[in-house]
């Protein structure tokens, strides 16, 4: 097995080549914000809240702006985790989520247990800079056990990768372009009428928002389940989820 070695931080890292730069970040416990990453589904970039600075590698002697996730580690990179430009991105990104969805965290199911609410305090985003847009969005309740709020959606894909790469069921998609893009069941179909929907709840268990969510959850009720997010990378290596 070959090997590389980076600087991240200032700091050496050899790692296994093909590790990703966030995998090579953890290995050396060094933290770099996620949202649409999760550990044993695909990585695809959406969030951008793990760009980094990367010079050194293919002669380039400049930063450049690299999503963690899916750049690949290689011999001699040198990689910044959090310069005031990528605190001042990260946040940019973050009053953008905010901005682009109706997120009212009071009367959320997720209040309190959200991933998206806690990244807004890490990267101390105490108010918006950028004007609201109160987009009209749709809430789909059609499903028996589960709700679909688009309002809370950020567009992180879990939901997506997670029916797909895991329970094989292809419920979800990305559909409509720009401002109009949303997750979409079926072919637009309402959830509740998609044959193919298994009611396993794996969407539900991988949203970071409240955007999907039980239907008997009210304010501050959603919480996470980290023994079934670990589960996944179990789940995807030997096709076995413990619902």
């Amino acid at each position: 097995m070959s090997v590389c070695t980076l600087r991240i931080n200032e700091r050496d890292v050899a790692v296994p080549t093909g590790t990703t730069l966030l995998e090579a970040a953890r290995q050396a416990s060094i933290p770099i914000p996620t949202l649409c990453f999760l550990e044993g589904l695909s990585a695809v970039a959406a969030c951008r809240l793990c760009l980094v600075e990367v010079s050194g590698a293919d002669g380039h002697a400049e930063p450049r702006l690299l999503a963690a996730c899916v750049t690949a580690a290689a011999e001699g990179m040198r990689v910044q985790t959090h310069t005031p430009r990528l605190q001042e991105i990260r946040r940019t990104v973050v009053e953008l989520l905010f901005t682009e969805g109706n997120h009212v965290c009071a009367i959320c199911v997720a209040n309190g247990h959200c991933e998206l609410q806690n990244m807004a305090v890490d990267v101390g985003m105490d108010h918006s800079r950028l004007p609201y847009r109160f987009p009209e969005q749709s809430v789909d309740l059609s499903h028996a056990q589960f709700g679909l709020d688009h309002n809370r959606c950020i567009l992180c894909t879990r939901c997506v990768r997670v029916c797909d790469e895991v329970e094989g069921a292809h419920v979800w998609d990305v559909g409509w372009r720009g401002e109009h893009c949303q997750i979409i069941s079926g072919l637009g179909e309402p959830w509740g009428a998609v044959e193919a929907c298994t009611h396993c709840g794996k969407c539900v268990d991988v949203c970071p928002t409240g955007a999907l969510f039980h239907k008997a959850d009210t304010s501050e009720e959603k919480h996470s389940h980290p023994e079934r997010l670990q589960t996944l990378v179990h789940a995807r290596t030997h096709q076995e989820w413990s619902p």
